[in-house]
C-alpha cells in the first residue's frame, strides 16, 4: 500500500517525467533527448514494453499521447480544430493532420465538420481515446511505484524534488 505521502511523490515524479518527454519525434534535431533516449518511454506502451510495438508505428506513441491529453483536457462537449492541436501537441499541422486520422482510424477520436466553417475540421476525444489515456496513465503510475519500491519514504521524497528540480532546469528548444 502506498502512503498519501508516496502518492504525492509519485505524482511529482510522473509530472518530472511527464516534462522530460520529448516535444517532437526522433532525428528531428529539435533539442536535447530525455533520458530514455529516442521513442516513447518504456512505460507508454504499457507493462513489460520497450520500445515501439506494432500498434506504435509510423507516427509515435508519444505524440498519440499528447494528442489525446490535449483533447482530453478540453471541456466536455469542446472540440479543437487540427491547427489547435498542431499548436498544443508541438507538431506542424501536416503532422497533426496524420496524428487525428491515425487516431480516429483507431477510434480514439471523432471528426467532424465545424459547423462554422465547412473547410475545417473538429475533433473531440471518445471514450475509447479516454480509456486508453487511462490504461497508459495507471502502466506509468505503476511503473513508477515498481521502480521506487525499494526506497524509503525519505529517499522518495527526496528523488521527487531532485528529479522535479531536473526536469525543471532542462533545456527546452
Amino acid at each position: 500500500m502506498v502512503s498519501e505521502s508516496q502518492a504525492d511523490a509519485v505524482r511529482q515524479i510522473e509530472q518530472a517525467l511527464i516534462a522530460l518527454r520529448p516535444t517532437h519525434g526522433p532525428g528531428r534535431g529539435r533539442g536535447p533527448r530525455p533520458p530514455w533516449g529516442d521513442g516513447p518511454p518504456p512505460w507508454a506502451g504499457g507493462p513489460g514494453h520497450h520500445g515501439r510495438g506494432p500498434h506504435e508505428r509510423g507516427l509515435g506513441a508519444g505524440a498519440r499521447f499528447r494528442l489525446l491529453e490535449v483533447l482530453a483536457a478540453v471541456d466536455a462537449g469542446a472540440h479543437l480544430s487540427v491547427s489547435e492541436i498542431a499548436d498544443a501537441v508541438g507538431v506542424d499541422q501536416p503532422r497533426a493532420s496524420r496524428l487525428v486520422n491515425d487516431a480516429a482510424e483507431r477510434g480514439l477520436v471523432s471528426r467532424a465538420i465545424d459547423p462554422r466553417d465547412a473547410r475545417r475540421s473538429i475533433v473531440a476525444i471518445t471514450d475509447a481515446g479516454r480509456a486508453l489515456l487511462t490504461r497508459v496513465h495507471e502502466g506509468r503510475r505503476s511503473a513508477v511505484t515498481d521502480a521506487l519500491e525499494g526506497f524509503t519514504d525519505a529517499e522518495i521524497a527526496t528523488f521527487a524534488s531532485l528529479l522535479s528540480r531536473f526536469a525543471t532546469a532542462w533545456p527546452r528548444p
